[in-house]
């Protein structure tokens, strides 16, 4: 009798198995190469940007006038996303792309009815069918699955949700959760309710029939059909799910957001793939300033505009940029963010330029100027009001933004110089013409700057001299500080401007009576075609621009009345000031306070300059120096027995007598005839030394005092 040989058999069976399981593997691979998953289509997204607490400002539609935003799991609320695979999809944590449970129950079902009853799609099959869109067939349904597969091959669970969140179809241009939840709710869908939860759920299967604005009747029962489920799942309560049906389907899409249009859009235009931006906008605030702006617009001509900036001086993040009064209002040219437009900047550098004249000690604020018509040259400017003063002092100057004393101050400091300072800081003055050089019209704003150039630079005397970058990106880097004036200098500027008086006529309700120490500068241009006025305290910079976009001429407008008013409305709409902002901060170490009488003689009256810069006057053969002590050396100063330090005696060279020696700032010897004094510390430590001459020239060393063995 012959024996069967079973093994024999087994063994071609396995070997012919294997050989099956091999080449369909071959082929999938084969086919996954031939047939990549084309992620690629779906790779435009809209763009949005949000204020700095997550709130969106404005969105951007895709190329071909879609609201798809994307969305990740995360950014959906937990009960919205387990209605979702209670719903659509039970098994989708479990299955490989096609759930064969679900495909046996609905082929079942087929068979028994004659028609199909329910349908065996998974979420991962309803995203291919979103990526890769085809006809019902059912050679398409092969397709899909084949494509989900693929999916589950390559993509995380997060990752395949992830894109069903960012692709289902919400009815007309509306893809996507996020967009469903912000044209419906107004809202991002990170907090819905069970009704708004359930209605998002339901659209996709149908999207233009169930659309709630247009059909509410069957949207709402697709609705409370998905609650109804959903409670039987377990996944609500049926008391909740009862509750949820009382509340009203929207019946109406919502616009989409429009807050800080202008800057929304420079953002955009600068990183246009770009799916969120997050910006250090506060939308409350900017909300509140563009209504200010669009109000206070009325009262000026129909072709007026209006500009206002503030800057959170901490880190100059920008919180309100309003770029005009309206932004669809075409006869005030509406769309053109004026915070970026190159205008005359009128007496808005003033400051800056008697800053640098404190700095390099040509001049003080008690230094006596006379104002009167003076010629500069072949230059001869004229005061504003074509009144002049005589005698007044630098800091009633400025506070009366007078012209003579500005040029005669620039004079000294040199324009290429006080340009070359302000283009260290990022700040570049555009000439009229591109290849002349800095002039003494810079002062009365003979030049072009931009309103976030002017509060970049106001921003920095609010920090004592240092400037840094604006920043509009929550993620952008803080910057490097780059200096625009001496801390001493810059203290000085702000307190003259603090003490200008509050420009006339505030609207109602809009005088500051918080107790800010609000610091501020007007400027008006030639043919009153710009207002400017830019307001500081130790918290904020706001900058405001009223004018006419295509630069005519507006007359009797001036920065007093028109923009002035408007800086301190937007003050009272800012956060209340914290105790520091309401002292008035002490002078910093080393800063020159003196009454006139008190002053050196070379600083009791600022004396015109005879040819040639400042530069050039230094460089010659009587330049002052400082000949003890040295920059940068240590000094040891011994005790007396009575406990006292010894004296240090300071000596100088050249320079036009008498010279003044100061400490810290502080007057302490004045000499007619002897180049050298002689002082006695109080303290150690770092010390400022500080040499004077009747020219105003200076020479000065920072030096350490020590005592012997410390």
């Amino acid at each position: 009798m012959k024996r069967l040989n079973f093994g024999r058999g087994w063994r071609r069976l396995a070997f012919c198995a294997g050989v099956a399981a091999v080449t369909l593997m071959a082929a999938a691979i084969l086919l996954d190469r031939l047939y990549p998953l084309p992620l690629d289509l779906v790779a435009a997204r809209s763009t949005i940007v949000l204020d700095a607490g997550g709130q969106p400002l404005r969105a951007f539609q895709t190329g071909d006038g879609r609201w798809r935003f994307t969305a990740r799991p995360v950014d959906v609320d937990p009960r919205y996303l387990a209605m979702l695979t209670a719903y659509e999809d039970r098994r989708f944590a479990d299955h490989w792309g096609v759930d064969p449970i679900a495909v046996l129950r609905a082929t079942g079902q087929a068979l028994l009815s004659g028609r199909i009853v329910s349908g065996a799609s998974t979420l991962t099959m309803q995203t291919a069918r979103l990526i890769e869109p085809r006809p019902r067939t059912f050679g398409s349904k092969l397709i899909e699955m084949a494509r989900a597969l693929q999916l589950e091959w390559y993509l995380s669970k997060d990752d395949i949700l992830g894109l069903y969140l960012t692709l289902a179809p919400y009815g007309g241009n509306l893809e996507g959760v996020r967009a469903a939840s912000l044209f419906y709710f107004g809202k991002e869908p990170d907090h819905l309710t069970d009704a708004e939860a359930a209605l998002l759920v339901a659209l996709p299967q149908s999207p233009e029939r169930r659309r709630p604005d247009r059909h509410e009747d069957v949207a709402r029962q697709m609705r409370d059909e998905v609650l109804t489920r959903v409670a039987a799942a377990g996944v609500i309560t049926e008391a909740a799910a009862r509750e949820a049906m009382e509340e009203e389907v929207p019946v109406a899409r919502l616009p989409a957001p429009f807050f800080a249009p202008h800057l929304a859009e420079r953002l955009h235009m600068a990183d246009p793939g770009a799916s969120v931006i997050a910006s250090t906008i506060e939308r409350d605030l900017q909300q509140k300033l563009e209504d200010l702006a669009a109000r206070s617009v009325a009262q000026f001509e129909a072709t007026a505009n209006i500009a206002i900036l503030v800057v959170a001086n901490d880190g100059r993040r920008v919180v309100a940029s309003v770029g005009s009064a309206g932004y669809f209002d075409r006869r005030r040219a509406g769309p053109i963010d004026m915070t970026m437009a190159v205008r005359s900047p009128g007496s808005a550098l003033k400051p800056f330029i008697y800053g640098m004249g404190f700095e390099e000690l040509v001049c003080h604020p008690e230094t006596i100027v006379v104002d009167r018509p003076t010629h500069f040259g072949g230059y001869a400017p004229k005061n504003f009001d074509r009144l002049y003063r005589g005698e007044v002092k630098l800091a009633e100057a400025l506070q009366l933004s007078l012209n003579i004393p500005a040029v005669a101050v620039l004079d000294l400091v040199g324009p290429r110089r006080f340009a070359a300072r302000l283009a260290g800081v990022g700040v570049r003055l555009r000439l009229p013409d591109p290849g002349a050089e800095p002039s003494l019209p810079i002062a009365l704003g003979g030049v072009g700057v931009t309103l976030r150039d002017l509060v970049t630079l106001y921003a920095a005397l609010a920090d004592g001299g240092r400037a840094l970058p604006l920043r509009d990106r929550i993620h952008d880097e803080a910057g490097v500080p780059a200096t625009l004036l001496s801390a001493s200098a810059a203290w000085q500027v702000s307190s003259i401007l603090r003490d200008t008086p509050p420009p006339p006529h505030l609207l109602p309700g809009e005088a500051t009576s918080d107790g800010r120490q609000i610091a501020y500068k007007t400027g008006t241009s030639y043919g009153f075609r710009d207002a400017w006025a830019i307001g500081y305290d130790k918290d904020y910079t706001v900058g405001v621009w009223v004018g006419r976009p295509d630069g005519s001429f507006s007359p009797g407008r001036m920065g007093r009345d028109a923009a002035a008013p408007l800086v301190f409305a937007a003050f009272s709409m800012l956060p209340p000031p914290g105790p520091d902002a309401l002292r008035r901060p002490p002078p910093p170490p080393g800063t020159l306070v003196a009454s006139q009488s008190e002053l050196p003689p070379g600083l009791k009256r600022l004396r015109p300059r005879r040819g040639g810069d400042v530069s050039a006057i230094a460089a010659g053969r009587d330049t002052l120096r400082l000949a003890a002590p040295l920059d940068g050396s240590t000094i040891e100063v011994p005790r007396l027995p009575d406990g006292t330090l010894s004296t240090v005696l300071l000596r100088a060279s050249g320079g036009t007598m008498p010279l003044t020696f100061l400490v810290n700032g502080r007057p302490i010897a004045t000499t007619a005839f002897r180049r050298q004094a002689e002082w006695q510390p109080d303290g150690i430590g770092r010390t400022s030394v500080t040499v004077l001459d009747a020219s105003g020239r200076a020479a000065s060393a920072d030096v350490w005092l020590a005592s012997p063995g410390s």
